[in-house]
């Protein structure tokens, strides 16, 4: 790939591309969210696959439990959006985090994602959004490293860099996939969630003006919201982050019109839970600002059409 491509791959596409969305869904209510606005964003976005990732938390009784949970999570979200016909578009991914950066996780997913790419170029790429652990997209440029020509990833995953702390969900569940990513030297895009996503937050009171009544979809997404806001707080005034949405808009973004971005050297995730850096390392994209209003403002018109 040539520099100067290189650096276009790194800004918002225009037109239509074609979008592999790699998601936790069943983790936080906000995937569901993302999956729901991607679909709803057909204008820009032709879904190739959705990929169903790992997580380890209250909500699964192992990363293998959660991927399968998150799996059965894109169907429902899915036949609520009206478009089952994807179905067959839906894989499992990895059942375990990555035991050393060399080795990958073998999934339908890593497969699916790593032969699909060699259909693509680095002036006609493939765009993977990844909105969980990112062991499946690791996984797959570990089976095919020329991915990294063919791909642009888009990562909802670590926190700000001037906080200096991997300690994310996202991310610390598997730092060696992690590092394979921020390494490869793919056109990486970053959305760090403490101290920049974590201004995007919405309120019972939002949510249900803008969703309640409007389809069988937006019933949903609110039932869930709101179950997820009470349940983790006592106050109630709450408000809740729609994290996962934020990645998704990257693609959406002509004119910087929901994020801001620069280009930052790729960070190192360290195994002690902190960041280095390299200046000779490869540029990738950083988004460190979030128009919060114009983004909600398009989530719920496109939910509720």
């Amino acid at each position: 790939m040539t520099q100067a491509q290189y650096f276009k791959n790194l800004t918002t596409p225009a037109g239509k591309v074609d979008v592999v969305l790699d998601t936790d869904a069943y983790n936080e209510i906000d995937d569901q969210f993302a999956i729901a606005y991607m679909l709803r964003s057909e204008e820009r976005i032709n879904v190739k696959g959705i990929c169903a990732a790992p997580f380890f938390n209250e909500k699964s009784t192992s990363p293998a439990d959660g991927m399968e949970r998150s799996y059965q999570e894109i169907f429902k979200i899915l036949e609520l959006s009206g478009l089952a016909s994807l179905s067959d578009r839906v894989f499992r991914g990895s059942e375990h985090y990555l035991e050393n950066e060399q080795t990958p996780v073998l999934s339908d997913s890593a497969r699916f994602m790593a032969e699909l790419a060699k259909q693509y170029s680095p002036e006609h790429p493939l765009y993977i959004v990844a909105i969980g652990a990112i062991t499946n997209v690791a996984s797959a440029l570990l089976l095919n490293p020329d991915m990294k020509e063919n791909t642009v990833i888009v990562w909802l995953g670590g926190n700000a860099l001037h906080m200096n702390d991997t300690q994310e969900f996202n991310m610390f569940q598997d730092i060696a996939a992690a590092r394979v990513v921020f390494g490869c030297g793919a056109p990486v895009v970053q959305l760090p969630c403490r101290g920049v996503v974590d201004r995007f937050v919405t309120s019972r009171y939002e949510l249900e003006h803008w969703l309640s009544g409007k389809n069988e979809l937006c019933d949903y997404l609110l039932k869930i919201a709101v179950r997820d806001g009470e349940r983790y707080t006592s106050y109630p005034a709450w408000t809740r982050v729609i994290w996962d949405v934020t990645a998704v808009a990257w693609l959406l973004n002509d004119d910087h019109r929901f994020l801001s971005d620069c280009l930052v050297h790729s960070p190192i995730p360290e195994y002690d839970h902190h960041y280095a850096s390299d200046c000779s390392r490869h540029l990738i994209d950083y988004v460190y600002h979030v128009n919060r209003d114009a983004l909600f403002t398009d989530l719920f018109e496109k939910l509720a059409k």
